[in-house]
């Protein structure tokens, strides 16, 4: 018999254990059809790359089939009726994969990669209770922690004020225009 791969995605509004009835649903019908699901994987709630009938979640599922093509036929019809799949898609394979799908062997490499943090360890949690909460003077001498200098950090921070220099006027005033000759309309 030629083996297929099965994916289909399930509405986000209905729970994991629905999505997997949904799955057994699918074995169901390929067994009945004188065929055997080899694996099932369920894949979870993953966000789409774009809506699906007003979806921007799904829950995936995979099955490993090894059945006739009438078989995969009525399964794709069940699926195609079903209100809850929002998408299938069945593909013939040349063999069915033993162990986990590439999906899982790519969450496991990400999983496994090396964190980068500035001064090459994770932070600790409880670093965020030491510090201060409203106190700026605290902060200040702090952020002077690292140059060594308080008062150097404080010196550094730029001021907030009024300048000195006075404001300029937005017109010549009346009094000017007289000392002109121009106001006096004598």
């Amino acid at each position: 018999m030629p083996y297929y791969e099965s994916v289909f995605i399930a509405r986000q509004d209905i729970t994991a254990a629905q999505a997997e009835s949904l799955a057994n649903n699918a074995t169901k019908i390929i067994e009945d059809q004188g065929g055997r699901v080899a694996k099932v994987e369920q894949w979870g709630l993953r966000t789409l790359a774009y809506r699906i009938k007003k979806n921007r979640k799904g829950h995936y599922v995979l099955l490993n089939i090894d059945a006739p093509p009438e078989a995969i036929q009525e399964m794709e019809r069940q699926m195609r009726i079903n209100e809850d799949v929002l998408r299938q898609l069945t593909i013939r394979v040349d063999e069915l994969e033993e162990g986990p799908s590439t999906l899982f062997h790519f969450k496991e490499s990400r999983d496994d990669r090396p964190r980068h943090f500035p001064n090459g360890k994770p932070p600790d949690k409880g670093d965020a209770e030491k510090l201060p909460k409203k106190d700026p003077e605290a902060l200040i001498e702090i952020a002077a922690g690292a140059s060594g200098d308080a008062a150097a950090a404080v010196e550094a921070e730029p001021k907030a004020g009024p300048k000195d220099e006075e404001p300029k006027d937005a017109g010549p005033d009346k009094d000017d225009a007289k000392e002109d000759g121009q106001g006096d309309d004598k």
